[in-house]
């Protein structure tokens, strides 16, 4: 873009005063530091350390270093006049076994972490699980067990002890579809499982947690602090208004969305939910009084967005059986194969294949605004991965990026001026 086109830009974009802007990373994702603080294996240490689960078998056990770095990335981070930093506390840095009283000199990390940013000028905004589950709550069952949501809820009692009086705004979960369907059920995500019916388990119980965390963290916070969780609502097309294609929208909504809003703030399930999936799972799980503790008020929700999802109705097939994946190819979205096809959206594309579709966020955004018009918002996720690199200047020059983040502050304008939060 040219000097010109920038000025246009910030123009058009100008956000009402007092908009924060913030930057965000996940604890496995940028720490390292894999077996200091008396930290043990996550699921995700396992996961990524196991042959052939990921490429070219990277794994976390440095990756950006920033357990050592920390410092350095704080002042980063003022440089850039980011006024919030959302992160992510390292469960089995915290507490190794997912069980029992803290470890101080991981918890001590944090703390470090938390003042450095307050005495920076940046709030610190802090994640409790970004889906690194210690790995011996794993071997004792995992997410699909009832008993992890109540280890995950003392887990929270110990943070917001040790950091509630310098965070004021605490997330439970990121992106509980992800640790449910991508790790229990298409077994891409650590752990690495493909059992559908366990993923319909894991994703109650991963909702019970933050329920439950929610009640720890009211319990020991500040009344001035806020709690939020963060899901990745999908934005959901059918390839035509016909009625089969309404119909596969509807049980991706159920499976995507629905799943989590319904009873974080009804206090219940999706029946047409429980019926699609009655050939994996009775829903018996779901026990009397777990609702009331689910639907626990938040103070704001958190949205991460990158992409539509597209979808129709699958051809028929006299071998499909609904709720059973394919061996080849096992699928997040339990009881829909054979029944919902996925297609790809048109438009242009990231490095990673994603489409880039702004307009999605616009109407998510809007969605939620209708749907629940008292509960603020945050995107706390949305960005693009290109194949940048640096040119003999040692500049790196990203269009594509910029065009990306361009038209996606855009869609975040267009719901602001029509009155979402």
């Amino acid at each position: 873009m040219t000097a010109v086109d920038d000025h246009a830009t910030a123009e058009a974009l100008r956000f009402p005063a007092g908009f924060r802007w913030g930057t965000a990373t996940a604890a496995y994702q940028i720490e390292g530091g894999a077996t200091e603080d008396g930290r043990t294996p996550s699921i995700w240490d396992t996961f990524s350390s196991t042959p052939g689960r990921v490429r070219n078998g990277d794994t976390g056990d440095i990756a950006a270093d920033h357990r050592h770095r920390m410092p350095e990335d704080v002042e980063l981070m003022r440089e850039l006049g980011v006024t919030d930093y959302r992160f992510s506390v390292s469960w089995p840095r915290v507490q190794p076994t997912g069980r029992g009283p803290a470890v101080q000199r991981g918890l001590d990390f944090y703390r470090q972490l938390t003042d450095r940013l307050l005495e920076a000028g940046i709030r610190p905004v802090v994640t409790l699980y970004h889906w690194d589950l210690p790995q011996e709550l794993e071997d004792a069952g995992g997410w699909p067990e009832r008993d992890t949501a109540a280890r995950f809820a003392d887990y929270a009692e110990l943070v917001g002890e040790a950091l509630g009086d310098r965070i004021r705004l605490w997330t439970t979960l990121n992106e509980p579809w992800c640790s449910a369907f991508l790790g229990y059920g298409s077994g891409t995500h650590a752990p690495g499982r493909t059992d559908p019916a366990a993923a319909l388990r894991a994703a109650h119980h991963l909702n019970l947690g933050h329920g439950m965390a929610v009640g720890a963290l009211r319990a020991v916070l500040p009344d001035t602090a806020a709690v939020s969780l963060v899901l990745n609502l999908a934005a959901v097309r059918g390839r035509s208004d016909s009625a089969a294609d309404r119909d596969a929208v509807r049980r991706i909504e159920a499976l995507a969305n629905r799943i989590f809003l319904d009873p974080v703030f009804h206090a219940r399930y999706p029946r047409d939910l429980m019926e699609d999936t009655a050939a994996l799972t009775d829903w018996s799980f779901v026990r009397d009084g777990d609702l009331a503790a689910i639907s626990r008020p938040i103070d704001v929700l958190g949205l991460n967005y990158y992409s539509p999802t597209v979808v129709a109705a699958a051809a028929a097939s006299p071998s499909a059986v609904p709720g059973r994946p394919s061996p080849a190819e096992p699928s997040p979205w339990p009881g829909t194969d054979g029944v919902v096809r996925f297609l790809p959206a048109e438009g242009p594309r990231t490095a990673m294949g994603w489409p880039v579709d702004a307009e999605g966020l616009t109407g998510l955004l809007r969605r939620l605004h209708r749907e629940l018009p008292r509960v603020p918002l945050m995107i706390t996720e949305n960005g693009a991965a290109y194949h940048d690199y640096a040119d003999p200047s040692g500049a790196v020059h990203d269009p594509e990026r910029i065009a990306y983040l361009a038209g996606h502050l855009a869609a975040v304008l267009e719901a602001v001026r029509s009155g979402v939060d």
